[in-house]
Formats: structure tokens, C-alpha cells, sequence
């Protein structure tokens, strides 16, 4: 078990999207997050004290989150130093980057030396099975998006959460590192093999009663040339019966793909459709998740309502402004 609270680490982020898992556990588990530790250069800022490693042992802290999901998932030789200095101060260590810690001779030699635990949540823990393709009983929802990083955990986080409120069966299935981080279970899916992807999405939503939801974690986009293979296995391995589709209006191209541009709305529900009826000929698009952090008030309804009249869908930012809309098309699955 990863203890509990923590300090995020926010390292050198070059911007805010660059430390979305610290964002994400703070905005979800705001009881844990007791500060931030930022090093020279950092560009991201949580709105948490700025502690060093002392005061944050002083605080209570126990675990050191690293919190930010870079290109690659790497751990700079910059960012050791640092890492050795918080397992010296008595701080354990997790982390959900593709670049272990247990990897990381120096930080499992310091661990060692002072008693302190180093957890890597980016390894699955389970032997998962190839996919089947066999229906399941209870129903599922997926997020899928235009592009990365665009809103697709807060969306099935923000469902959960008001279907909780209304006593309906729900379940948030975690499949990424910050995700995992927020609910302590779930699959990493982009550290499973290949082939047995979709098997792992389907070992985490198992027959469940029939009015039961698994609200699905999306991961990359069909449209992205980094990263279209893991929304494809969730779509396949979670069979799902509702599709939200996700959005950022302001990107100006593709998260860390310069040349290529975010699809349309349309052409997302178009192509998600298609590979989702390969093993759910009744999946529905029931909605549309907008992120619109970077647009003010008025330019936030303003872009939901042309959207929503447009595309003929609930159109709501749930984070900004509740999943309630977004829940309720969920009625009619």
C-alpha cells in the first residue's frame, strides 16, 4: 500500500499539462495532497504549499508522488539527485513513469540505506488474459477523445461521482498511472504487453449486475499517431455500450505532435463508432465532455451550446460544470 499523504513532485515541468498527474490527484484526493516540491524551471503550479523535503516529514507526509508524465516517462539524472534527497529525508517514493524506480540503481541502493519504499504503479500486477470478445452482463461507458490529456479520467471521475450521489451503481475503472494513483486500483494499460491489452480491460469490467456501470478511464485517441493501439484496446475490451466523446477547443495541434491536427467531433463519433460496434453492435455516442479551462465563462457556454446544437448531444464541461446531463443520457442505454 502506497501511504498516505502526500508531497507532489512537479520536478522541471515545462507547463501545467505536463504535470496532469499531479493535477489529477490533487483535484480528486485534495485530503492527501498536502504540498508540492518544484525544482528550477518549473512552469506548473498546483496552488499547494511549497514545501522542501524536511517540512514536508515535519507536515506528516509520507509518500513522494511524482507527478509529472513527461514524453518517454523517463527520470532525468537531474530529478535522481532529488529523488535520493527525499528517501534521505525519510519520504517513500511512487511513481507511474514507464522509467522504474526499481530500475534506478542509486534510488534502490538510497531506499535501502535509509528503510524507505519505492513503488512503481506502472507495473501490472495481475497475468492478464487475452481478450475473448464474450459479452458481459452490467453496462459500460468509455471516454474517448480528440487528442491526449483533454479530459477523459475527470469525465468518468466526475460520472462516478454524481451517479454515487444518486445512489445508481457505478464504478470508476482506472487504467493509467494517475488514475490508479487516485483510486489505489485498476490496470496500467500501457505497460501490458501487446496482445493481452483488451484481455486486461475485460478482467476489470467483469459481468456485474445489469444496472450496474463501469465508467471506463480513456487513454490516448484513435487519432493520435503515439498512441491510437491503447484506445483501441479499451474500446474492444470494454465493449461499451455508451461512448462520451472528449474535447479541447484551444489546442492548436496534436499533444507533442506538432504536424498533425485534432480531429473534428464528428469524425471522432464517426470512427469510434465503427470500431465499437465491432463488439457492440448497440453502442451509443451519448454525449460530449469539453474541457474548457482555457475559455471564460461566457466563451465556455458559448462553445458547449453551438456544440450542442450542432452535434445534436448533452454538450457540458463536467468538471467546470457538473456531469449531471451527461449522466442522465446514460438513461437511455
Amino acid at each position: 500500500m502506497i501511504k498516505t499523504p502526500y508531497l507532489l513532485f512537479l520536478g522541471d515541468a515545462p507547463d501545467a499539462l505536463a504535470a496532469k498527474v499531479a493535477q489529477g490527484v490533487k483535484d480528486w484526493r485534495p485530503e492527501y495532497s498536502i504540498g508540492q516540491y518544484r525544482m528550477d524551471n518549473c512552469h506548473a503550479d498546483m496552488g499547494l504549499p511549497d514545501m522542501d523535503f524536511d517540512e514536508a516529514v515535519a507536515a506528516g507526509v509520507k509518500t513522494l508522488v511524482i507527478g509529472v508524465a513527461n514524453r518517454g516517462g523517463v527520470i532525468s539524472p537531474a530529478w535522481r539527485v532529488v529523488l535520493e534527497r527525499a528517501l534521505e529525508a525519510g519520504l517513500d517514493i511512487a511513481s507511474g513513469l514507464h522509467n522504474l524506480l526499481a530500475d534506478e540503481p542509486e534510488l534502490v541502493a538510497a531506499a535501502a540505506l535509509h528503510g524507505r519504499e519505492l513503488h512503481d504503479v506502472r507495473v501490472p500486477s495481475v497475468q492478464y488474459p487475452i481478450a475473448n470478445g464474450v459479452r458481459r452482463a452490467g453496462k459500460r461507458c468509455l471516454a474517448v477523445g480528440t487528442d491526449c490529456s483533454v479530459g477523459k479520467m475527470y469525465t468518468a471521475l466526475a460520472m462516478e461521482k454524481e451517479m454515487v450521489a444518486r445512489d445508481m451503481k457505478a464504478t470508476f475503472r482506472a487504467t493509467g498511472q494517475t488514475g490508479i494513483l487516485i483510486t489505489g486500483s485498476g490496470v496500467p494499460l500501457d505497460a501490458v504487453i501487446a496482445d493481452f491489452m483488451a484481455g486486461s480491460v475485460e478482467y476489470i469490467t467483469p459481468d456485474n449486475e445489469p444496472d450496474h456501470w463501469d465508467l471506463i478511464e480513456g487513454q490516448g485517441s484513435l487519432y493520435h499517431a503515439s498512441y491510437s493501439g491503447v484506445t483501441m484496446a479499451l474500446i474492444h475490451g470494454g465493449q461499451p455500450d455508451a461512448l462520451i466523446l472528449c474535447h479541447e477547443p484551444t489546442r492548436k495541434h496534436m499533444r507533442g505532435l506538432p504536424d498533425y491536427q485534432q480531429p473534428s467531433l464528428e469524425e471522432l463519433r464517426d470512427t469510434a463508432l465503427i470500431m465499437a460496434r465491432i463488439v457492440n453492435p448497440d453502442v451509443k455516442v451519448v454525449g460530449i465532455s469539453v474541457n474548457t479551462q482555457h475559455l471564460s465563462d461566457a466563451e465556455s457556454q458559448a462553445y458547449l451550446a453551438e456544440t450542442e446544437k450542432r452535434m445534436g448531444l448533452p454538450a457540458v464541461d463536467p468538471f467546470r460544470n457538473g456531469a449531471g446531463r451527461l449522466v442522465d443520457a446514460l438513461a437511455n442505454c
